[in-house]
């Protein structure tokens, strides 16, 4: 081969580029995606199921890959299981060993909603089998991460050897979250959904807070979930632009090639960077990069509005399943709708960067009864509720009753981190076994 066509062959910003631009869909196809996260609980003792217990996290996976049909996934390093497939949707483990579902993105909501339901009916009886339960809350709360063992996955150690921020490991070990995928159909159109799910981020997350108890306290946070990520590493959390309108593919991908890289992939070794180089750098010299390379730094990238192929939006608690659908349904009726989408902008438009990354921190721990310059969050989560139910009687009548539960809290400025602590201190008489039977599946 020629040395012009090792050099036409040599990774650039443009193909990058273009891996970005192939996820463009025309407006007749969008779709959104769905990924929800688990914590995992031994019913005999409330405690964090750990991974390589008789009765375990791998145990269990290896139960529902027989009685389903499911496929391995495994680390590349170790071989390790850490996750199954089964078409296009699969069941992973986060680093605690969190129990993720990622759902094929589907147009309708019924449509992820009732796979969910199918999974779940599917691998309930094992978790009972196994003496598991999955609860539907943002942070263990009954065991803290020096007791949560790391799963066998070789960049999960790498990660936490890495990530500087005082509360990574709770992030690592302790949270789960709800993610929602929506579709873009051109440049343009992702700037403005990319900088919209950005403003809206904060008031999302004050609406679906539900970590307050961490440990068996009260954590005097309303998401302690959404702390974490606070105090995680602000070099790949938080926003990746600073809301400018004139935002492109090629700005998110020069934000990620500025952002020091972990580790790197080779023949199924992992190679510790440990920060020395940024992602330019490493393209730069003679590594040979190459996109997988790409891609991997990418994805140890979390900002709370991430760029792939879709939008991914990442900073809601996960919430119990009357309240969950309410997230897709959101941004679907905002996302979703032209009008909307504008309204959403101009309304928003008061608040700029500043005013945003001011909120991130004062919703954690005040959640609806935070302000944001003269306003009251409550209000602001209001309108985005209104906007996105009269946008759905447009756009998807069939999907506005998933907003009933969300929006029955937030017009009486609950959250579920209220409903948490009013039983904490009421019914439950801050007894964490009573906290955790309580959540958990009946």
């Amino acid at each position: 081969m020629t040395d012009s066509a090792l050099l036409e062959e040599k990774l650039n910003v443009e193909k990058i580029i273009e891996t970005f631009k192939s996820g463009e869909k025309d407006s007749k196809d969008l779709s959104i995606g769905l990924e929800y996260e688990r914590i995992p609980i031994v019913v005999n003792t409330n405690k964090n199921a750990q991974y390589e217990d008789v009765d375990g996290i791998c145990s269990f996976l290896q139960d529902v890959a027989r009685a389903d049909g499911w496929d391995y996934i495994t680390d590349d390093v170790t071989n390790n299981i850490i996750g199954l497939k089964q078409m296009h949707d699969t069941i992973t483990l986060e680093p605690g060993c969190q129990v993720e579902l990622s759902i094929q993105p589907e147009s309708d909501i019924s449509d992820l909603k009732q796979k969910v339901k199918t999974i779940n009916s599917a691998i309930m009886p094992l978790l009972d089998y196994h003496g598991i339960t999955l609860l539907n809350y943002g942070v263990q709360p009954s065991t803290t991460y020096p007791y949560i063992k790391l799963i066998p996955k070789k960049r999960y150690h790498l990660m936490q050897k890495y990530m500087w921020g005082i509360l990574s490991d709770v992030m690592m070990r302790e949270t789960a979250g709800i993610q929602c995928g929506i579709d873009f159909t051109s440049e343009e159109d992702m700037a403005k959904k990319f900088n919209v799910a950005q403003k809206m981020s904060p008031f999302m997350t004050a609406m679906f807070a539900n970590s307050p108890i961490r440990g068996g306290v009260d954590t005097g946070y309303k998401s302690f979930r959404a702390l974490s990520w606070l105090n995680t590493d602000n070099d790949r959390c938080g926003f990746f632009n600073n809301f400018e309108k004139e935002f492109t593919y090629k700005k998110y991908v020069e934000r990620v090639l500025k952002t020091p890289m972990i580790f790197v992939s080779r023949g199924g070794n992992i190679i510790d960077l440990d920060g020395k180089i940024d992602f330019a750098e490493y393209m730069r010299g003679n590594y040979n990069a190459t996109m997988e390379d790409f891609e991997l730094q990418a994805n140890l990238c979390f900002p709370d509005v991430r760029l792939r192929k879709f939008i991914e939006i990442r900073n809601h608690d996960c919430v119990d399943e009357n309240l969950m659908w309410a997230i897709p349904a959101i941004y679907k009726g905002i996302m979703y709708n032209q009008d909307a989408l504008n309204y959403m902008e101009e309304f928003l438009e008061t608040f700029n960067y500043s005013d945003i990354c001011e909120l991130r921190y004062n919703v954690v721990k005040l959640a609806l009864d935070a302000k944001i310059k003269n306003f009251k969050v409550l209000d602001i989560a209001k309108e985005i509720l209104v906007t996105a139910e009269n946008s759905l009687k447009v756009i998807s009548p069939q999907d506005i009753s998933f907003l009933e539960g969300i929006k029955e809290l937030t017009f009486q400025n609950l959250t579920p981190a209220e409903i948490i602590l009013k039983n904490w201190y009421g019914l439950w008489r801050q007894d964490i076994n009573k906290f955790v039977k309580s959540l958990a599946r009946v």
